[in-house]
């Protein structure tokens, strides 16, 4: 059988209890189970003395080291609870360690919580079936330990759209999402509006990837979902949807693919936009210095991240530009992914400028061109 740290990742979202066990040093036993503390998904360790018991908080990367360095060096026996067995580890006189998997002892598998629990828009145990077959939850509804992110992520997206639309009042409303991928989050919308807002969504979304969007028009098919479609579709090149759009969603589409579909809703005077940018490679790749910034670019880790705020901002200033009111949110905490900034937009008064002085100054120090100042600015 694999090694301790292989057989620990590849049950992951098994593992109910983990038991270290025949001790040779100072804790009589120790016992890691999965907890939820400030909405955060953790392995917390119980250290058993004679008469005391002490609590460490672990993330995976962290739980799965501790076993590494407990087991064999402080205690001769691990057992690893499953939901579908039991996979025990052994230390023998010789040093020599064997794993043995049981199928029989089958235990339920409890995440505790150890704060206030917070009510999500889409909750563990509602029967969502795109949750289910996108690997988020169980076949039991439940959350898969190694999708907690991803499905904090969904919720903190509802969450900020139930706010935009809160007084939404119409009985239909019609949506883009360039750049869809597998469409977590294209499911979650058509789902929030449809089934919770009670609201009639019409929702394309555009990928470039054939199989991503014959993957996702099955799932759509078979939830029944008939206003919801994916279209195979180059958003830099092709023709796109020519009636009224509502909402446009534009998730980590890469580099200038967010500057082409930003381009597309100011065009369209789209009412809302929400775009969470990706990959901005564009002004990293021609920026030379030429201003009090240079000192940000004599290193490329710092100049990368300089250029990607850089690009971001020039977004957010030409949408402001043409009317619309921009906040700049964190999506997620940095900690789970470093694509976190949302630009959420709302059109206000259609205007039509022909030049930013402030950013034209800039492109011109710092010798790069923009693709969306291009495109929009004549």
């Amino acid at each position: 059988m694999e090694n301790l740290e292989d057989i620990i990742k590849q049950n992951i979202d098994l593992i109910s209890t983990i038991i270290l066990s025949k001790p040779t040093g100072k804790y009589k036993k120790i016992k890691l189970l999965p907890k939820i503390i400030k909405n955060e998904l953790i392995w917390q360790a119980e250290q058993y003395t004679q008469n005391q018991v002490f609590h460490n908080n672990l993330n995976l990367e962290q739980m799965v080291e501790f076993c590494k360095q407990n087991f064999k060096t402080n205690f001769k026996q691990i057992n690893i609870l499953l939901t579908n067995g039991e996979i025990s580890g052994c230390v023998n006189k010789k040093g020599n360690i064997s794993f043995l998997k049981n199928n029989k002892n089958k235990t339920d598998k409890i995440v505790t919580q150890h704060n206030n629990i917070k009510k999500y828009f889409l909750n563990e145990g509602t029967d969502i079936p795109f949750l289910r077959d996108l690997g988020i939850f169980t076949n039991e509804n439940k959350i898969v330990q190694s999708k907690y992110d991803k499905f904090k992520q969904i919720n903190r997206f509802v969450e900020i759209l139930n706010d935009a639309f809160k007084n939404f009042n119409k009985k239909e409303i019609t949506i883009l999402d360039f750049g869809c991928g597998k469409s977590y989050l294209t499911f979650a919308v058509y789902y929030y509006f449809a089934k919770i807002k009670n609201i009639k969504p019409k929702i394309i979304g555009y990928d470039i990837k054939e199989d991503v969007v014959n993957f996702c028009n099955t799932l759509s098919n078979k939830y029944g979902y008939e206003n919801l479609k994916f279209l195979v579709n180059d958003i830099t090149q092709d023709n796109l949807f020519s009636e009224k759009v509502d909402m446009l969603i534009t998730l980590h589409a890469c580099d200038i693919a967010t500057d082409f579909a930003l381009k597309y809703g100011i065009k369209n005077y789209v009412p809302y936009i929400f775009s969470i940018p990706c990959c901005q490679h564009e002004i990293n790749n021609q920026i030379k210095c030429g201003g009090d910034f240079d000192l940000l670019l004599k290193y490329g880790l710092f100049k990368e991240r300089f250029s990607a705020l850089l690009t971001d901002s020039i977004r957010a200033e030409i949408l402001k530009d043409f009317g619309y009111k921009v906040d700049v949110l964190e999506f997620v905490d940095f900690a789970h992914s470093p694509k976190n900034i949302m630009l959420r937009c709302k059109l206000n008064q259609k205007k039509s400028p022909t030049k930013n002085v402030l950013i034209n100054d800039i492109m011109e120090k710092y010798n790069f061109k923009q693709t969306l100042y291009n495109e929009l600015y004549k």
